[in-house]
């Protein structure tokens, strides 16, 4: 097995010595994004539902860059400045995972980069379809 990096226009950018995401095998780890508009490589401003479903189409970008999609994550981690958030943050994110949601972790951190108020990661499989193709 190796592991081979996957980056695409329509996400952010990496802003440190990272990947996007790196997949290996029939995995795919994606780093955390934050509400970064693609196009700007700005924060997007507004609030925490807007964020967090900028932060879950860029996720998305990227699975699909890798040969997956949100539909085969299997585990997120969500970090936020403010877990009086945590329902608003919720209702936007049931909107992307309603069937077999992925196993989760949130927690409140101090800071988070650009001072963005959320950061989610993600672990996935590859689509099925997508390994036949890469037979």
């Amino acid at each position: 097995m190796q592991k081979k990096t996957v980056s695409t226009k329509d996400a952010p950018q990496a802003i440190g010595p990272y990947s996007q995401a790196v997949r290996f095998d029939n995995l795919i780890f994606v780093s955390g994004q934050i509400p970064i508009e693609p196009e700007s490589g700005k924060i997007l401003k507004g609030n925490i539902k807007e964020q967090t479903k900028q932060v879950l189409e860029n996720l998305n970008n990227i699975l699909m860059a890798g040969g997956s999609s949100l539909a085969h994550v299997l585990r997120t981690t969500i970090f936020l400045t403010n877990l009086d958030n945590y329902s608003a943050v919720n209702e936007t994110y049931a909107q992307f995972f309603d069937d077999l949601p992925p196993a989760r972790s949130t927690v409140q951190v101090a800071r988070l980069p650009m001072d963005a108020q959320i950061e989610i990661d993600v672990i996935a499989c590859i689509n099925t379809e997508e390994n036949l193709l890469d037979a």
